[in-house]
C-alpha cells in the first residue's frame, strides 16, 4: 500500500498550504473536503509562516555577508594587539624602556610572554588595557610606543568592537529566527495534517485509484514502493527510495 509523505522543506510545507488554500477558493464551502475552520486557521497562518521562512533567509545571508568582514576586523586587531606588546617587549630588551611599564598595561614587569589573544573577548579585554595603559605614560611624559603607535592600535580596536557588537546582535536576531521557525514548522506540520486527514475522510468512499486523485489536487502525495509501480503508474505518486539506492 502506498504511504502519505507530508513535506519536510519550507519551501515544501509553503507549496502544500498554498495548493490547499487555492483549492479553498476555487470551491464554495459545501464542495471544499476539509473544513471551514482548517481554511480559516490556514489562511491566517500561511502569511506569517512564509514571512518568518523569507526573514530568516535574509537574516541567515546577512550574517554569511558580514562573517567575512568580522573576521577581517578581528583578525587585523589581534594583529596590531601583538605587535603593540612585541614593539614593547623589545623596546625594554633594548633598554629604551623600563620593565616597569608593563604595569601600566596590567602585567607583571617582569612578565614577557604575550597574552592568549584566541577568543575576541580577550582581544576586547587587551585593547582597552593598551589604550588606556599607553595614554595615561603619554600623558606622564614617557616616550611613546612605536611602529604601531596606540593611535593605530586604537582604530584597529574600535572597528573590531563595532562589528563585535553588531555580530553578536547579529547572532541574537538569528538564533531568535531559528528558535520561532521551529516552533512554526510545527503549526505547519499540524495544519497540513489535518487537512490532509480531512481530505482523506472525505473521499474515503472512492475506488482508490480515483481517491488519489482526488487527494492529489489537494496536494496530498503519495509514496509507492518500487514494487508497487510495476502495478501503477501515475503522475501525482512518487517511489520510495529503496535501501539499495540509499547505499549508493
Amino acid at each position: 500500500m502506498p504511504y502519505r509523505r507530508l513535506p519536510n522543506t519550507d519551501v515544501a510545507r509553503i507549496k502544500a498550504m498554498k495548493i490547499a488554500y487555492n483549492k479553498a477558493k476555487e470551491l464554495p464551502p459545501f464542495k471544499l473536503a476539509f473544513s471551514q475552520s482548517l481554511f480559516q486557521r490556514l489562511q491566517s497562518f500561511m502569511p506569517l509562516f512564509e514571512k518568518n521562512v523569507l526573514e530568516s533567509k535574509q537574516t541567515y545571508a546577512n550574517k554569511v555577508n558580514k562573517s567575512k568582514d568580522y573576521q577581517q576586523a578581528l583578525r587585523k586587531a589581534r594583529l596590531y594587539i601583538s605587535h603593540f606588546l612585541q614593539v614593547m617587549n623589545m623596546a625594554i630588551q633594548r633598554g629604551e624602556q623600563q620593565p616597569a611599564i608593563r604595569e601600566f598595561f596590567g602585567i607583571d614587569p617582569n612578565n614577557s610572554r604575550l597574552p592568549n589573544l584566541i577568543s575576541e573577548e580577550s582581544v576586547l579585554e587587551w585593547g582597552e588595557k593598551l589604550i588606556k595603559g599607553e595614554q595615561e605614560r603619554i600623558k606622564r611624559g614617557m616616550t611613546p610606543i612605536t611602529n604601531p603607535t596606540i593611535a593605530v592600535v586604537k582604530v584597529r580596536y574600535e572597528q573590531f568592537k563595532e562589528t563585535y557588537h553588531a555580530h553578536k546582535i547579529m547572532q541574537k536576531s538569528s538564533s531568535r529566527y531559528v528558535n520561532e521557525l521551529a516552533q512554526l514548522r510545527k503549526t505547519a506540520d499540524e495544519i497540513i495534517a489535518l487537512i490532509w486527514d480531512d481530505v482523506e475522510k472525505t473521499f474515503a468512499n472512492l475506488p482508490e485509484e480515483l481517491r488519489r486523485e482526488k487527494c492529489n489536487e489537494y496536494g496530498i502525495i503519495y509514496v509507492f514502493r518500487k514494487n508497487e509501480l510495476s502495478r501503477i503508474s501515475l503522475p501525482f505518486v512518487k517511489a520510495a527510495p529503496s535501501l539499495f539506492d540509499s547505499i549508493l
